[in-house]
């Protein structure tokens, strides 16, 4: 059970080994859950009924719309099959890059090379982070034509379908009409999006090569460094992948970690998290009251009053899984250390699946627990709350106004 959740979830928490405790059949069973709840199971439903009657039920597109963010109805089978499109040639290309290298560099035979890179392939761009190795992409922290494929691959699967269509969208429209016409303006999450994902990549480079620059990387040549510094700065916000030992770790690096894990990547991608953009409405709207405006604007457009409440819902709840969590199973595991236990719970949360490595020796109640968490992190606090106000008219009437005392 744990093992299915963390694969359809794409979280790559793991009790057992991977690689060796499940058969052949069991790995491609693992891979193909990744792949259904990266792709997600909603997306996947609607474009088989597509193939099948050659149409999107009205349902089937507002189902959709809910799940990839899509403006309208009429945008979903669009957003389906380009994502479709998108998973295919990403995965693909990483598929072959490693597996080529697999089989030339480390003498592989053809075919488990090929799985190998297929296996690694699809859980990077769907950001599950489980590998064939108990000790995960540690070998091969230094090898670029390994890591830097699947460090593309996590951050394009993170960013999520419709940033990666919008960049596509402009991408063409240059390559068509050259610099003759104005494409379209990114709209403000693609914008949020890609500033936050290269801002926070940015800052888990420099905290991990600082701080784990003599310690987990001591003793590594340069290039290796920098290469384990660049991936472990990458994988905190979106995948479980480690290219070093999270056990030996500093732990304020486990605490910065922590923290990337929990913002996450893109909205409608394989990320996990409160998602980048939800970070930024708290931001700006937090500069916005410090500055004493009325109103909460990122990248020149207004942000409305029910989005910023969306997305404090969204954080309030998340923070409150996670402490509720994590003092239950500090009740239930008095033998693990509080900053081991709160990493788990979040990387749970967050859908990474990075570990200290105490996940298989957490006794099963505190297994439940994870699973619980891997599963509202993969569908979303916002979700829940979503449907609960559904069951519900809107009220209508007003109280009397009155502001209580703040601080």
């Amino acid at each position: 059970m744990f093992t299915v959740t963390s694969a359809v979830t794409v979280t790559g928490l793991a009790v057992v080994d991977t690689g060796t405790h499940w058969s052949g059949l069991g790995q491609a069973t693992v891979l193909t859950l990744i792949q259904i709840g990266g792709f997600g199971i909603m997306s996947v439903s609607s474009l088989a009924g597509m193939l099948l009657t050659g149409r999107i039920g009205l349902r089937s597109r507002r189902y959709n719309q809910a799940e990839n963010r899509t403006l309208g109805t009429g945008d979903v089978a669009r957003t389906v099959i380009a994502a479709l499109a998108i998973t295919v040639i990403c995965e693909f290309v990483v598929a072959l890059v490693t597996a080529i290298r697999f089989a030339t560099f480390y003498d592989m035979p053809a075919l488990r090379a090929a799985w190998e890179g297929l296996f690694h392939a699809i859980s990077a761009f769907n950001n599950a982070g489980f590998g064939l190795r108990s000790d995960s992409l540690v070998p091969y922290v230094g090898d670029g034509w390994i890591i830097l494929p699947l460090a593309c691959a996590l951050i394009i699967g993170g960013l999520g379908y419709p940033v990666v269509a919008e960049m596509w969208d402009k991408l063409r429209f240059r390559l068509t009409h050259g610099n003759l016409g104005h494409p379209r303006k990114f709209s403000v999450s693609t914008k949020i999006t890609l500033v936050g994902t290269a801002m926070l990549i940015a800052a888990g480079v420099l905290v991990v090569g600082a701080l784990e620059w003599n310690n987990t990387l001591a003793g590594q040549p340069l290039g290796t460094k920098l290469l384990g510094a660049f991936f472990q700065g990458v994988t905190p916000r979106t995948a479980g992948f480690n290219s070093v030992d999270f056990g030996e770790v500093q732990p304020v690096t486990l605490m910065a970690t922590g923290l990337l894990m929990f913002i996450g990547g893109g909205s409608a991608g394989t990320a996990g998290g409160i998602k980048i953009t939800t970070a930024a409405v708290l931001l700006a709207a937090i500069i916005a009251e410090i500055r004493g405006h009325n109103h909460v604007t990122i990248a020149h457009r207004t942000i409305n009053s029910s989005v910023v409440r969306q997305a404090l819902t969204v954080a309030s709840i998340s923070v409150v899984l996670v402490v509720s969590c994590v003092v239950i199973i500090r009740l239930l595991e008095p033998g693990f250390s509080g900053e081991a236990i709160t990493f788990e719970v979040i990387s749970a949360f967050a859908t990474v699946g990075l570990s200290t490595g105490i996940t298989a020796d957490l006794s099963a109640p505190s297994q439940i627990v994870l699973c619980f968490l891997m599963y509202i992190g993969r569908i979303g606090p916002v979700t829940l709350v979503v449907a609960l106000a559904a069951q519900h008219s809107a009220r209508r009437f007003e109280y009397p106004e009155e502001r209580p005392f703040i601080g």
